[in-house]
C-alpha cells in the first residue's frame, strides 16, 4: 500500500541553514532517501520551498480567488514529503521515525486512497 509520508515542523525548530548541525541533519536526508530507493519503497518525494512562495487558490461563486501564502497560519509548516509503498502501516511508520525532522517536528502518515481507474 502507497503511504504519503509528510514532513512538518516549526520553520526556526532543528537545524539552521548555514551550520555543520544542518549539513550533517542533511546528509541523514540522503542516507534516508538511498534506503528507501534501494529497498524498492520509495514512489515519489521532494522538500518544498518556504511557505512565503506559497499561493492559495479558492474558487468561491464562480470566481477564482488567490493569496499569497499557506492557506493557515500554523507553527508547524509542510516542508516535503515522501511517498513510499510499504508493506502495511507499521512498515510505513516504521520509517517516518527514521526521518531526522522527526526529532523536533512531526510526520504524518496518511495511506494514498485507490481510486478504481486512475
Amino acid at each position: 500500500m502507497k503511504y504519503m509520508l509528510l514532513i512538518y515542523s516549526a520553520p526556526d525548530a532543528g537545524p539552521q541553514w548555514g551550520t555543520p548541525e544542518r549539513d550533517l541533519q542533511m546528509k541523514r536526508y540522503f542516507e534516508f532517501s538511498n534506503e528507501v530507493v534501494e529497498k524498492g519503497l520509495f514512489i515519489a518525494g521532494d522538500p518544498l520551498e518556504d511557505t512565503s512562495t506559497a499561493t492559495t487558490v479558492r474558487v468561491r461563486d464562480g470566481k477564482t480567488l488567490t493569496t499569497d501564502g499557506p492557506f493557515a497560519e500554523t507553527k508547524e509548516v509542510l516542508g516535503g514529503y515522501y511517498i513510499l509503498d510499504c508493506e502495511n502501516l507499521d512498515q510505513a511508520l516504521e520509517y517516518a521515525a527514521k526521518i531526522p525532522s522527526a526529532e523536533f517536528g512531526s510526520i504524518e502518515v496518511r495511506p494514498l486512497m485507490s481510486v478504481p481507474g486512475m
